[in-house]
């Protein structure tokens, strides 16, 4: 399968007319929002974030599309946004109402021709699963392989694009009312992976990327992508099947360390050997199989790939953490692109450094959260930093932070719901066994090229 550009004359290229058609009807959903906020600034009141909150969450479940989903994503990050907009904003759902077998007809027929349906045994008419972007089927090949068919929503590249300004306008509403943190990179970064997951030929490489690096690694299995049945708006790869992980909340301490050891080497295998992410490390993302001998790695739309040095810096943090090294933690701030450092910034920092390395830190074996509930996991920190930036910053967080720290906390959030009590220090350290910049950055590179990625 090639790059897949856009076909000339393609009606869902990102138009004008798309935009404002999207833009107007995102724009009455958040008609209530605004009105909420207006209320709030003329008359205050501690309930008042709360009720923004909920109007925005209400306005953005009924927009659905790219904007939900970085609703979705802002949650994740606790540090971002205030409690109260991410409590409403964590309860959107994933799952989105799939569009009928019309749809599915026109788009199968638009991407594979109109004798779309010979190529397939069978074509299931129910999508097995919906999303924000798109909706997935579930079909037989004539080979008898079971495949899955991801098919893209019409007109995404417009309501991506209106999707955008929106999100430009929502976060300045929170820079304003806040004015702790600094947003602008951290929209550029998720408005570049978010054109990137309406690019299905990069998708697709990023498949066979995340193939290559886990390869090794033999309790993973990824899908395999079938080139014949792929097109510009539409994925075909291997159909994989396993249990959700959250069936494994009762299974026996060992089998649930099990999967929390293999779910680590999944997501910091690629990020200490290769310096790239899965960016998207949700619990519906990954199944488990063999009862717990083995995992599914899905959907690979977001994934980011670093400099080696980001890395670097990564590590650099780390160790300075350990052995509490100030200037050190200083520097590797200022590696990860962190502007305008004070002694009294980095400090604020470091508390947030603290909760996120402490697992890795600590060389006992221990639970993620250690002692603290779920749903409390990471608030007191994230509410102190927030306040101690209200006093010290504001602060500008560098575009690559977004789904490293997103990435951590969904990370966090499977341990959790596992249970797992591993040494996550000891795993830390060998995942770093011959670690350098310059070896990181040598193998991305050949591996970016055997995938075709530049």
């Amino acid at each position: 399968m090639s790059d897949m550009p856009s076909r000339p004359g393609d009606p869902e290229r990102n138009r004008l007319t798309g935009r404002l058609v999207r833009t107007a009807r995102v724009g009455a959903n958040l008609s209530g929002a605004g009105m909420a906020f207006a209320a709030q600034s003329l008359f205050g009141g501690e309930a008042g974030d709360e009720k923004i909150a909920k109007a925005l969450a209400a306005a953005l479940g009924k927009s659905k599309g790219p904007l939900m989903k970085v609703a979705q994503l802002l949650s994740t990050v606790p540090d971002l946004l205030p409690a109260e907009y991410a409590a409403e904003f964590s309860q959107l759902q994933a799952e989105a109402p799939a569009m009928g077998w019309p749809f599915v007809k026109r788009r199968m027929r638009a991407e594979l021709g109109p004798g779309w349906e010979a190529k397939f045994a069978s074509f299931t008419h129910e999508a097995a699963h919906a999303a924000s972007l798109g909706q997935v089927h579930r079909a037989t090949l004539h080979d008898g392989r079971q495949v899955a068919c991801k098919l893209q929503y019409p007109d995404m590249a417009s309501a991506v694009e209106s999707d955008i300004g929106q999100l430009r306008t929502l976060l300045g509403l929170f820079k304003r009312m806040d004015g702790s943190i600094d947003p602008d990179a951290m929209v550029e970064e998720i408005t570049d992976r978010l054109r990137e997951e309406l690019d299905y030929g990069r998708e697709a490489k990023h498949m066979a990327l995340y193939g290559a690096m886990l390869a090794d690694k033999t309790f993973v299995t990824c899908p395999e992508l079938v080139p014949d049945l792929s097109a510009e708006r539409l994925l075909t790869m291997t159909w994989l099947s396993g249990d959700k992980l959250s069936a494994f909340e009762d299974a026996p301490q060992e089998t649930r360390n099990r999967i929390a050891e293999m779910l680590f080497w999944t997501w910091w295998g690629p990020m200490n050997s290769y310096a790239v992410i899965h960016g998207d490390p949700h619990l519906g993302n990954y199944q488990v199989t063999g009862g717990g001998t083995g995992i599914n790695l899905l959907d690979f739309g977001c994934v980011r790939v670093f400099p080696a040095k980001f890395v670097g810096g990564v590590v650099d943090l780390y160790r300075a953490m350990r052995s509490n090294d100030f200037d050190a933690a200083y520097a590797a701030y200022e590696t990860w692109g962190f502007e305008n450092l004070s002694r009294d910034l980095v400090e604020v920092l470091n508390v947030w450094a603290r909760f996120i390395y402490g697992p890795i830190i600590d060389d006992r074996v221990r639970t993620v959260a250690d002692g603290v509930t779920a749903g409390e996991y990471g608030r007191k920190e994230a509410f102190r930093v927030r306040q101690l930036l209200k006093e010290k910053g504001p602060v500008k967080i560098p575009r690559e932070f977004v789904f490293m720290d997103r990435a951590a906390i969904g990370l966090g959030a499977a341990y959790l719901r596992l249970g797992a009590e591993l040494n996550f220090h000891k795993l830390f350290e060998e995942s770093l066994e011959g670690f350098s910049i310059e070896t990181v950055a040598a193998r991305q590179a050949d591996a970016l090229a055997a995938a075709s990625l530049t």
